[in-house]
């Protein structure tokens, strides 16, 4: 098998060799061009913290410590702000050697400021799973603005599959972007390709939006349900810049449209904490075609996820807030993102999660 991230059609191949399973059985449209979609078991655990398996320790191990109470999901059941919950998860796994894994939240659970990690069993950090893993996959969820109505097969996260080495090198990216460019404008590459907040946009201005602290539940279901000004505030600038508030949740956008070309994936990285007191991104992974003019892109911009940490912060236009890490594809998906699937981002500029609606 060629280094790399692996396709839709390598997803199958695990499926069919026992790889990877679940109960119930995986649904086709679990499978997205370079990820699978993890979908919610029937019951949620309520737990006093966050935790790792740890090494030689089973997840059911420590929920036997850590739960304070059980919530069927069966018929839908509220995850309450700033609560954790661990939720088994209907797949499960048995890496081949050399197959590696990492899962990262869902789009759509990022802007709803949805904390949602993987935990295995024996692991000993979030959403890494090592080669040769056997064993069930758990859901953390922290709701940090909203509460949230959840319900068993729902899907807040999900999984990449890897073999061998397939990030780019710096030199490999920038052979990449001189060959087909992958940013509008400039090309900041160091450890990734770099890219900027918009506090100047090209009309009108608004730049972004703030959780607003105190709002009703967000049932995951309503597509385009909820008017956004009962959860969010609109952010204005006619300066080029504003100020986080400590603890505040802003969805702001990047200033330069981004492409990943249908042999590559990509997984957006945090910036280095010196830059400031704020933390971009839950939501982190990229599939071939968005933004590619072949799955019908000219370019979308990123959807930034902020949390300000200790100390108010200005931002300003053009700062560099984080990263995208580009991988080589074991080889081209049968299907790019936004091509004939149900893609709800590609083209976007500045939007909030698929359940609000802003007119």
């Amino acid at each position: 098998m060629t280094a790399g991230v692996l396709p839709a059609q390598g997803l199958r191949q695990l499926i069919a060799s026992g790889a990877l399973s679940a109960t119930p059985d995986i649904r086709t449209d679990q499978i997205q061009p370079a990820s699978l979609d993890l979908r919610l078991g029937p019951v949620a655990y309520r737990v006093r913290a966050s935790f790792l398996a740890g090494h030689g320790r089973t997840v059911r191990d420590r929920l036997a410590e850590f739960t304070m109470h059980e919530v069927r999901l069966d018929s839908g059941a509220v995850l309450e702000k700033n609560c954790v919950y661990v939720i088994p998860l209907a797949e499960r796994l048995s890496l081949p050697p050399g197959v590696t894994a990492v899962a990262n939240a869902k789009s759509s659970s990022g802007r709803l400021d949805l904390l949602t990690r993987t935990i295995t069993d024996g692991g000993t950090e979030f959403d890494r799973i090592p080669d040769g893993y056997t064993g069930p996959l758990y859901a953390e969820v922290c709701p940090r603005s909203f509460s949230v109505l959840v319900r068993e097969g729902q899907r807040l996260n999900q999984i990449r599959f890897r073999q061998g080495q397939a990030v780019l090198s710096d030199t490999d990216l920038a052979a990449l972007h001189a060959q087909e460019p992958l940013v509008s404008g400039e090309a900041v590459i160091s450890e990734g390709l770099g890219f900027s907040v918009d506090l100047r946009p090209r009309a009108g201005t608004l730049v972004g939006y703030r959780a607003k602290p105190h709002t009703g539940v967000v049932d995951l279901d309503r597509i385009g349900h909820y008017p956004a000004r009962d959860f969010w505030e609109e952010l204005h600038s006619d300066d080029g810049q504003i100020i986080l508030d400590p603890g505040a949740f802003y969805i702001l956008v990047s200033r330069e449209a981004v492409t990943i070309p249908p042999d590559y994936a990509a997984e957006m990285a945090p910036y280095l904490a010196m830059v400031g007191e704020f933390r971009v991104h839950y939501a982190g992974f990229f599939d071939p075609g968005f933004g590619h003019a072949a799955a019908g892109g000219a370019g979308s911009r990123g959807v930034l996820e902020v949390r300000c940490h200790e100390a108010p912060f200005v931002l300003e236009h053009g700062q560099v807030v984080g990263r995208l890490v580009y991988e080589r594809m074991s080889e081209r998906p049968e299907t790019l993102y936004g091509a004939g699937i149900a893609s709800n981002y590609q083209g976007q500029g500045l939007k909030l999660a698929k359940q609000f609606r802003t007119t």
